[in-house]
């Protein structure tokens, strides 16, 4: 054999090592796709990157979590179907939250003429109004139904939230609204004193924003990306469902209509991609709100299951917003200070996940 082909043939051997290792590496490094089930059809999660430092914030705005509406939704048409039994209705005026002004009637108001005079939009400035009547049957306050009569009315603006406290202008509006309203049912209202209402707005909004908590762990991959179908399938597993919106995922609340006991989430742009499979996502925020879920549900704890079964399955890390591993004491820690939190809550009574406190903290 000549010199030429066996220089060929060992230049043919390189080349064809060169196209195999890079094959392997391309295979080895190219994101994690999900298991093909017959019966687990693979969806790309859906919701908005969230980086938040693994700590108690206390500054809501910088938070950047998804807002909860309060309970009432005051740009929500008028209802038309027969009332709820008031066993199924949640929140309400509550004067810890809201300035309620009182409106006496003359006579009985039926449901349909409430609900006409309503306004267009229940908000006054960022803050929601409602509306409730005294069922003349029942003896208790709900929101104005068809086919109802009462006996008096009740118009409340809430006195803070995450935008901020109720100021004079906010205060103004909510006057002009309910006055129209009690004009249109021939009532008349009885409005507590602006001043008094918008101190009392400015101290409950001070105690709210030493006391909110919003925390965020972040999932890094220590080698291989991971696909959108790839982290959807995984968290499926953990009692993850889709969220509305690209890249997040939540985990249910153990009864329905409550806010989710945690948000996981990665880059909207990986969601939404063309071929979304070829997606390389290299970390995850998972998420919890702590006001929004009630104690009982033991959010932190299952937060920290949760991240430590993620990091196991997907072969990540679980970090702070910096990229520092967060050790075993630091979680305790931060869970001691939230039992500390809870119980503050507790005493003004906005408990964790009550009606109250998601309509505060929202």
């Amino acid at each position: 054999m000549s010199l030429t082909v066996a220089l060929a043939i060992l230049g043919g051997l390189v080349l064809a090592a060169i196209v195999g290792y890079n094959a392997w590496m391309s295979r080895r490094n190219a994101p994690r796709q999900p298991d093909a089930l017959p019966d687990e059809p693979v969806a790309a999660p859906t919701g908005p990157r969230n980086d938040r430092e693994p700590v108690l914030h206390q500054d809501a705005a910088a938070a950047g979590t998804e807002r909860h509406e309060p309970l009432f939704d005051p740009d929500l048409p008028a209802p038309s179907a027969s009332p709820l039994a008031s066993t199924d209705r949640r929140g309400g005026l509550d004067p810890l939250i809201d300035v309620i002004a009182p409106i006496s009637l003359e006579g009985l108001v039926s449901g349909d003429a409430a609900i006409a005079a309503m306004p267009a939009t229940r908000r006054a400035g960022s803050k929601p109004v409602a509306i409730e009547g005294l069922n003349e049957h029942t003896g208790g306050w709900e929101l104005p139904a068809p086919g109802q009569r009462y006996g008096a009315f009740q118009v409340g603006v809430q006195l803070a939230n995450r935008t901020g406290a109720l100021n004079e202008i906010e205060y103004s509006e909510f006057v002009v609204k309910a006055q129209a309203f009690a004009d249109a049912i021939n009532g008349a209202p009885e409005f507590p004193e602006m001043l008094d209402e918008v101190a009392r707005g400015r101290e409950l909004d001070q105690f709210a924003g030493a006391h909110d908590a919003q925390l965020g762990f972040v999932l890094r991959a220590l080698h291989a990306a991971w696909s959108p179908g790839y982290v959807q399938q995984t968290a499926a597993r953990l009692g993850f469902v889709q969220g509305m919106i690209p890249g997040r995922m939540v985990l249910p609340a153990s009864e329905a209509g409550l806010p989710p006991i945690l948000g996981l989430s990665f880059d909207t742009q990986a969601a939404l991609a063309d071929d979304p499979a070829q997606s390389a996502i290299r970390e995850l925020t998972l998420s919890l709100d702590v006001p929004q879920v009630e104690r009982g549900e033991r959010p932190f704890g299952r937060m920290r299951e949760i991240a430590q079964a993620l990091a196991k399955e997907m072969d990540g890390t679980v970090t702070d917003g910096d990229g520092q591993p967060l050790r075993e004491e630091t979680m305790d820690a931060i869970g001691a200070d939230l039992e500390q939190l809870y119980d503050t809550l507790d005493t003004r009574d906005l408990s964790a996940g009550s009606p109250l406190a998601r309509r505060l903290f929202s």
